[in-house]
């Protein structure tokens, strides 16, 4: 973007580096005050360019300045050269340091212009020696771009990295500030917009924002009796693992749905009745079933047909030999809409070349390890989860909502969208089931396979949040019900 904006739309680099500098000199005014001492510490590139900028202009404010140049003056970008020819025209008292002489002084803040967003090697030195001289500071320290030493696209440290308090992100966000151990790393990520066309603009992934949600969300429509608009079909549960179910079922009701049927082995039925006196029911088999057989198949695709409505599959059903050809006999049958989660992954991960039925739609909501065996892939590494998310969605056309940290949903088109805020709770046990719940809910309420998704995530982790902020103890799944 910043290349072809230069090159081809017109604006020369050092115009972008003043907007790019104007506009971190206004953040550093807003959160630090006047007639404090910031440190600068400054590469070769244009990263140190940007540095150089907002060193000027704070200096105008009342700022005492310190710069330091990591390598030298020798070799600087012609912009970065041209703001330091600048900052010397002043008539401010500013000091210059090199590395190689610097003496650790007090400072209050300290501005991160080392190295940008080109880094593909490790760390070097004197680079390094400086990353590790700024991590043991308290001061805040404020990193342009993106913190020196973390990569841009896949969030791994390089060596080592600058740990900072915030980061100015020039022009665009970068995947890597969530990725891997950016999220850590990157501290309050603020974005700077530069005058980039749109038509430049190409992204990788999207962020999941609340207000954008919000904004693109259809309103839910008044329903005028509890099966207008269907039902949440919930299939879940066995012997020792009816929990799954209940807190999936009572997490859809929550949203203010208007009716959820669980259909369950009849032999569980009692311990639903005494738990949830407000969901709908379903029994099938007899008496003596505890966990789904083959030969329930048709009792419950008769009721899954009595209504209109969406299907979550998964939650505690197990991994019996009969609930697998269950389960499987389902996903391959039912043409419905459904969210499949927990052990209808495994089930669909234990076929081969696995399709969904033309006529639905699906949602998979894997953890990592879940993930990697219905996709067959490494997915160690958030890099490598995000593209072999996007690939398999685009290629299935189907959904799959990623759990971890990151969250990731991938979508038909093939573009992803990320969680830019700590989402970790979902690879808990317990809390999957409550997100399961939830994106089915969600789902019903406003037709869209990606607005589900984000509801789900958004409202669980609000909720998590509301409850740290009220409280000490533990988190449980029942708390973001």
């Amino acid at each position: 973007m910043d290349k072809k904006t230069i090159s081809e739309f017109g604006i020369d680099g050092f115009t972008l580096m003043e907007i790019a500098g104007t506009r971190a000199a206004d953040f550093v005014m807003s959160k630090i005050p006047s007639g404090t001492h910031g440190l600068f510490f400054c590469g070769k590139g244009n990263n140190g360019g940007d540095a150089l900028v907002i060193a000027r202009l704070l200096s105008q404010q009342d700022y005492k300045v310190t710069v330091c140049f990591i390598s030298g003056t020798n070799d600087l970008s012609p912009d970065a050269d041209k703001n330091l020819k600048l900052l010397q025209k002043l008539d401010t008292e500013i000091e210059f340091l090199n590395w190689k002489n610097f003496t650790p002084k007090e400072y209050d803040f300290v501005v991160d212009g080392m190295l940008g967003t080109g880094l593909n090697s490790e760390v070097r030195a004197s680079y390094s020696d400086a990353i590790n001289w700024i991590n043991s500071q308290k001061n805040p320290v404020i990193a342009l771009d993106i913190p020196t030493g973390l990569h841009a696209d896949t969030g791994h440290v390089m060596g080592s990295a600058v740990q900072a308090d915030y980061t100015l992100s020039f022009g665009a966000l970068k995947t890597g500030f969530y990725l891997n151990e950016g999220f850590d790393t990157s501290g309050e990520v603020v974005l700077c917009d530069l005058s980039f066309p749109n038509k430049y603009k190409e992204p990788s992934a999207y962020l999941i924002d609340r207000d954008w949600v919000e904004a693109n969300s259809q309103s839910p429509q008044q329903k005028k009796h509890k099966y207008d608009g269907g039902v949440l079909y919930i299939i879940a549960g066995s012997e020792g693992l009816t929990g799954a179910g209940i807190l999936a079922a009572k997490s859809a009701w929550k949203t203010g749905l208007g009716a959820v049927i669980l259909i369950t082995p009849k032999g569980l039925l009692q311990i639903y009745e005494k738990q949830m006196i407000q969901i709908i029911k379903k029994p099938v088999g007899d008496n003596n079933d505890l966990y789904f057989k083959k030969s329930h198949f048709e009792q419950v695709l008769n009721i899954l047909n009595e209504k209109s409505g969406k299907l979550l599959i998964g939650p505690g059903l197990g991994r019996q030999e009969e609930t697998l050809q269950f389960t499987q006999k389902i996903l391959q049958k039912f043409e419905g809409d459904s969210v499949i989660d927990a052990d209808a992954l495994f089930a669909l991960s234990q076929l081969d070349n696995w399709k969904r039925p033309t006529s639905s739609n699906w949602i998979l909501t894997p953890h990592p390890g879940e993930l990697r065996n219905l996709l067959n892939a490494d997915v160690s590494d958030d890099y490598k989860r995000i593209k072999a998310t996007s690939k398999k969605a685009n290629d299935e056309q189907l959904t799959i909502l990623a759990k971890g940290m990151p969250s990731i949903v991938g979508t038909e088109s093939g573009v992803p969208y990320l969680t830019g805020y700590d989402t970790r709770i979902f690879s808990r046990a317990g809390f999957g089931d409550v997100l399961a719940g939830k994106v089915g809910a969600y789902w019903l309420k406003f037709s869209s396979v990606e607005m589900a998704c984000f509801h789900a995530l958004l409202d669980g982790s609000e909720k998590a949040k509301q409850y740290y902020e009220a409280n000490s103890g533990s988190l449980e799944p029942i708390d973001i019900i």
